[in-house]
């Protein structure tokens, strides 16, 4: 892998001001971001297709919502062309107990099993896919309101992460540049979406739910479920997002206030109840059987660090997160100076090597020693 044009696509990701980050560039950043999470992936094929299918649902009906104009001023970006979006789009169910779902506005969403195991059936987490794909449609990490998580990213790949993306052959180099990048933990605490963001996300999660004939009534249940755990007790004026009351009440107007023409787009869910509850089964079951190795370690670091979208805790950033972006900051840390001692020990050989090697009559020393002359 050639590092220098690597780092400056990564470098120019994250950009600097208020323009919005290209979608090449995001596009790429994501993609190295899956190589550190690809440990944490369930590797279970009826758990990924289903996961798949329900993905394409949605994109079809975002694709058909785009052809009549529907969306928000970013994503109709003369600059830039939408054709992307309806196109391999990854949906994956990551091995975390994290509660979480989570998009880095490439081709790539994340469900955390934990979220997977707490939904009741497949409205609810269509609701949330729906929902993360929204970020992606509007161009929320291009945008300015979601360029603090473009920053980071280029950090957590090379940083902490890069350790498991680099290899054994540019693991140390990788995590040198991205402690270099400034402090993971930090840029990390703050790059969550915004109040604005999420309200988006939900606005368009929602249309795309509802042509993908699932039952708009049903859109808001997932945010039910989290209050009824005691999800939603900060003032939304205190916190950066919008409160989980807030979202199921709107959720509930919306779903008022559709016509008669609604009605043609229902469609049966993928799978019956039943049917869902044994596919969360062997959800759990497979990742029961993902082994507990290094890289999958680092990814779940990974998984945990990440700011908590969708959901919308009443700190996006809650001590668990800040944990293991703690974590990856010393992971960071750590192998930068194992790279910076491993340089100062290899120049140190190279400089006695070269003095061995020379004996003021400009042979080679060593080699003449071992009889071989010249």
């Amino acid at each position: 892998m050639m590092l220098l044009p690597l780092l400056a696509t990564l470098t120019a990701a994250a950009g600097v001001g208020c323009a919005p980050a290209s979608d090449k560039a995001v596009r790429l950043q994501a993609d190295q971001f899956q190589t550190s999470l690809q440990p944490a992936e369930v590797a279970d094929p009826a758990v990924n297709d289903y996961f798949q299918r329900i993905g394409q649902r949605i994109v079809a009906a975002a694709r058909q919502l785009d052809k009549e104009g529907v969306g928000p001023k970013l994503h109709f970006d003369k600059k830039e062309s939408e054709d992307w979006m309806f196109n391999n789009i990854q949906f994956h169910l990551v091995n975390s107990k994290t509660l979480n779902a989570f998009t880095t506005g490439g081709n790539h969403v994340y469900i955390y099993n934990e979220l997977l195991q707490l939904c009741n059936n497949e409205d609810e987490l269509a609701a949330v896919m729906s929902h993360e794909y929204g970020h992606i449609y509007s161009r929320h990490v291009q945008k300015g309101t979601g360029r603090q998580l473009g920053a980071v990213l280029p950090a957590l790949v090379l940083g902490g992460a890069g350790y498991l993306a680099g290899g054994s052959e540019h693991g140390a180099e990788y995590a040198q540049y991205g402690a270099g990048l400034g402090g993971v933990a930090g840029q990390l605490g703050s790059a969550h979406f915004t109040r604005a963001d999420e309200s988006e996300a939900d606005k368009y999660g929602f249309k795309f739910y509802t042509r993908a004939g699932w039952d708009p009534q049903k859109f808001g249940d997932f945010f039910q479920s989290l209050i009824q755990k005691g999800g939603d007790s900060t003032p939304e004026i205190l916190s950066d997002h919008p409160s989980l009351a807030k979202r199921v009440e709107v959720a509930k107007k919306e779903a008022s206030q559709l016509g008669p023409r609604a009605a043609q787009f229902r469609q049966p869910p993928i799978m019956t109840p039943d049917q869902f509850a044994q596919l969360k089964q062997r959800a759990q079951a497979a990742a029961a059987r993902t082994p507990s190795d290094q890289s999958l370690q680092n990814s779940k670091t990974l998984l945990q660090a990440l700011p908590r979208s969708c959901l919308m805790e009443d700190n996006p950033n809650p001590p668990s997160a800040q944990q293991a972006q703690q974590q990856l900051q010393q992971m960071a840390d750590q192998a930068a100076e194992r790279s910076r001692t491993s340089g100062g020990n290899q120049a140190q050989r190279s400089s006695a090597k070269s003095e061995r090697r020379h004996d003021g009559s400009g042979r080679d020393s060593d080699a003449y020693d071992r009889g071989r002359g010249y």
